[in-house]
């Protein structure tokens, strides 16, 4: 505990540097919104229309479909920062990859709310924050293990400043790796069979009024 302690200490400022990285993605997505021609924003807008209709109307479970492809989407994005972090060239993906999400998030959210308002709002509380409250934080810890780990190997590898050996920090890296892994197939068994649930509550209000 007081080694863990410890390390989230040493990190700190890594973790503030990443959150800051994020939420700039987050508010240039956002902006990104205002960046849209006319013909997009009416393209994206048609395409959200059918999406909510066919939410609406769908009765059939297809969670367990679901599942697999949200959790396939997000160790996916785990297993990206993972190796990354094993190459000091790939130090700057993790970086990009932070800032995508934020950007994603942001641009989502964004239009939701500029589009449809309140409502835009309530669907992205249910169809969004929910989940990413908790995938966020797991990125994010990735994303500073991935760092922290690629670090080690520049100082100890490439500055030739050995300190020890690598495999105990590449085991605590793995590891930890993998338990965030387990984290996110729990957060996407959430994402699949309670998400849609409310997604499918709120769309009725978004659907234009001739629907």
């Amino acid at each position: 505990m007081q080694s863990f302690r410890q390390s989230l200490k040493d990190q700190m400022p890594l973790y503030v540097f990443v959150a800051v990285l994020f939420l700039v993605g987050v508010l240039f997505g956002a902006l990104m919104v205002n960046a849209l021609s006319l013909e997009q924003q009416q393209d994206l807008a048609g395409y959200l229309d059918h999406f909510f209709l066919t939410l609406h109307e769908d009765a059939e479970n297809e969670s367990g479909a679901s599942f697999g492809s949200i959790a396939a989407l997000h160790l996916k994005w785990v297993g990206l920062i993972w190796i990354l972090g094993l190459s000091v060239i790939g130090l700057p993906g993790i970086l990009i990859l932070d800032f995508l999400k934020g950007v994603l998030i942001g641009f989502t959210v964004g239009y939701l709310v500029g589009q449809y308002s309140w409502k835009g709002l309530l669907f992205a509380l249910v169809s969004v924050a929910p989940q990413n409250l908790l995938v966020i934080p797991v990125l994010l810890m990735c994303s500073v293990a991935a760092i922290t780990f690629s670090l080690y190997i520049i100082k100890n590898r490439l500055l030739m400043q050995r300190s020890g050996g690598v495999a105990k920090p590449f085991t605590s890296y793995a590891v930890m790796t993998f338990v965030m892994a387990l984290l996110l197939l729990g957060i996407s068994s959430f994402e699949a069979w309670v998400t849609p649930g409310m997604m499918r509550w709120v769309a009725p209000m978004l659907l234009p009024a001739s629907s």
